[in-house]
C-alpha cells in the first residue's frame, strides 16, 4: 500500500511539472507586426511560451492539456501604464487617508488587482501611491497575491503645495514641512535625494508632478510646478539608477518644462499646444492620454458633494479635453502609450479607453499596440511581455470577437492566463 502511494505521489508531481498547455487560436494578433494571424497553436510550458505553430496541434503527451480558443481572437496580456491600485474613487477619498491603516489599503488593493487581471491587464504601471506598492508587487512576484504584475514610481515627487504634496488640504497644525524623504522637492538637491529614496524604497520608475492637478485640494489645475534644473536633476539621477521619468502635467508651459527636462512619458497632456507636440516628437517623448479619467472625473463632479468644491470647476474644464487633444497629438505623430488613470475610476473598466481612442482617430490595431508593444518597451520588458513569441511569459488573452474589427469587445475579456497560469476560461 505505502508503494503505491509513493508511486501516486510520484506521478502527480511529474504531472503537475511536465504538463503543457496547447491553446487552439482561431485568431491570433501580432502585435509585434501589426498583422491578424489565423489557426494557431501557442505551446506553453511553465510560464513561458515555448512555440507558436500553424494550424491546430494535438498534444505530444497524455498529461497536456487542450485550450479549445478556436471560436476566439488571442492576443497578448493588456498592459496600463498609469493606474493607482491603492485607492478607488468615491465620495470619501479625501478622508480615507486619516482614517485608513496601510493594512486596510494594502488588503482592499489586492482586489483592485485581481479585478484589473481579470479584465484581461496582466500588467500595470502604479504612478503614485506609497510604499505599500512595493510590497504589493513583490508579492504578486512571489506568488502570494493574485493580480497584475506591477511597475511603480512608489511615491510621487511634488513641489511644496504642488499636486502630490502629501499634506495638502489639511490644517496648519498637521502640514508640517514634508521634504525629499516624503516625495516633495524645492531645489536641485532636493531632486537628487528624493530620487535616491525612492530607488532605496523600490521604486521602479520616478515620477514628477510637472503641473498642478485636478483632484489635488489646490486652485489651479494646471500651473507649472518645478523649473527645468530641477527636473534635469531628478531626469539625470533616475538614468544613474537605471529609472526613466514620467511626468503628470495639464498645463502647456510644464509640459515644455518636463519635456526640455527629460521626461520619457507625459501623463494626461490635457492643454497641450501643438508647439509642445512638435517637442515631444523631436525629444521622443510619449504621451499616456488617460482619456477615460477626464470623461469619469467630469460625470462626478456633476454629483452634489461627490468632490471638495475646489475641485469642481477644474473637473468640468478638464472634462472633455483629453480626448481632444490625443486626437491632434495622434495626427501630429506623437508616440502613444495606453494609460487610464484606474482609481480616478473604479478599477476593472480599464479597456474602455480603447473606445475613446479609436473614436479620436487611432486605428484599432495600433491602440491595441499601444497596451502591448509599446509599453512593454518603456518597461523595458520586451524579452519578456508584450507580444506573444516562443521564449516569453505565457501572458495570453482572448476576446469572442476581434478587437480589430470590434475594439470594445476588449472590455469583456473571456480568457486570462499569466505567467502560464490560467485565471479566467
Amino acid at each position: 500500500m505505502r508503494k503505491l502511494l509513493v508511486l501516486f505521489l510520484t506521478f502527480m508531481a511529474f504531472y503537475m511539472q511536465s504538463q503543457n498547455l496547447y491553446l487552439h487560436c482561431g485568431k491570433l494578433i501580432d502585435t509585434k507586426n501589426g498583422t491578424v494571424l489565423k489557426e494557431k497553436t501557442i505551446v506553453v510550458s511553465g510560464d513561458r511560451i515555448a512555440k507558436i505553430a500553424d494550424g491546430y496541434l494535438e498534444p505530444v503527451n497524455q498529461t497536456d492539456r487542450v485550450i479549445d480558443l478556436r471560436d476566439k481572437t488571442v492576443l497578448p496580456g493588456l498592459i496600463d501604464m498609469h493606474v493607482h491600485v491603492e485607492g478607488e474613487t468615491n465620495p470619501n477619498r479625501y478622508l480615507e487617508r486619516f482614517t485608513l491603516n496601510d493594512a486596510d489599503v494594502a488588503l482592499r488593493a489586492t482586489t483592485f488587482l485581481k479585478t484589473t487581471l481579470m479584465a484581461g491587464f496582466t500588467t500595470v504601471r502604479d504612478m503614485g501611491g506609497s510604499g505599500i506598492n512595493v510590497s504589493l508587487r513583490n508579492a504578486i512576484n512571489k506568488g502570494y497575491v493574485e493580480g497584475s504584475r506591477i511597475f511603480t514610481a512608489e511615491k510621487s515627487l511634488a513641489t511644496t503645495g504642488g499636486h502630490a504634496d502629501p499634506t495638502n488640504g489639511t490644517k496648519s497644525e498637521l502640514m508640517g514641512d514634508p521634504g525629499p524623504k516624503e516625495g516633495v522637492v524645492n531645489s536641485v538637491e532636493d531632486a537628487k535625494k528624493a530620487v535616491r529614496q525612492r530607488y532605496k524604497n523600490g521604486a521602479d520608475w520616478i515620477k514628477i508632478t510637472a503641473t498642478g492637478g485636478v483632484l489635488s485640494v489646490a486652485k489651479s489645475g494646471q500651473n507649472p510646478q518645478f523649473t527645468v534644473e530641477e527636473i534635469k536633476a531628478i531626469t539625470e539621477t533616475a538614468k544613474d539608477y537605471g529609472m526613466y521619468v514620467a511626468a503628470h502635467a495639464h498645463g502647456d508651459e510644464g509640459m515644455q518644462r518636463a519635456i526640455l527636462g527629460g521626461v520619457k512619458t507625459i501623463e494626461h497632456g490635457t492643454l497641450m499646444s501643438e508647439a509642445t507636440m512638435d517637442l515631444m516628437v523631436k525629444h521622443d517623448v510619449y504621451l499616456v492620454p488617460t482619456i477615460i479619467a477626464g470623461k469619469e472625473v467630469g460625470k462626478n463632479a456633476r454629483i452634489p458633494g461627490y468632490f471638495p468644491a475646489i475641485i469642481v470647476p477644474k473637473a468640468l474644464e478638464m472634462e472633455s479635453k483629453m480626448q481632444q487633444t490625443f486626437a491632434k497629438a495622434y495626427k501630429k505623430g506623437v508616440k502613444i502609450a495606453f494609460g487610464t488613470d484606474a482609481g480616478v475610476f473604479p478599477h476593472g473598466i480599464n479597456a474602455q479607453e480603447f473606445g475613446y481612442m479609436v473614436a479620436a482617430g487611432m486605428p484599432a490595431m495600433e491602440a491595441i499596440q499601444s497596451a502591448t508593444v509599446t509599453p512593454a518597451f518603456l518597461l523595458n520588458q520586451t524579452e519578456n511581455i508584450g507580444s506573444i513569441e516562443a521564449g516569453k511569459l505565457a501572458d495570453i488573452i482572448a476576446t469572442d470577437e476581434d478587437p480589430t474589427q470590434n475594439v470594445k469587445t476588449l472590455e469583456n475579456v473571456v480568457f486570462v492566463m499569466k505567467d502560464g497560469k490560467v485565471y479566467k476560461n
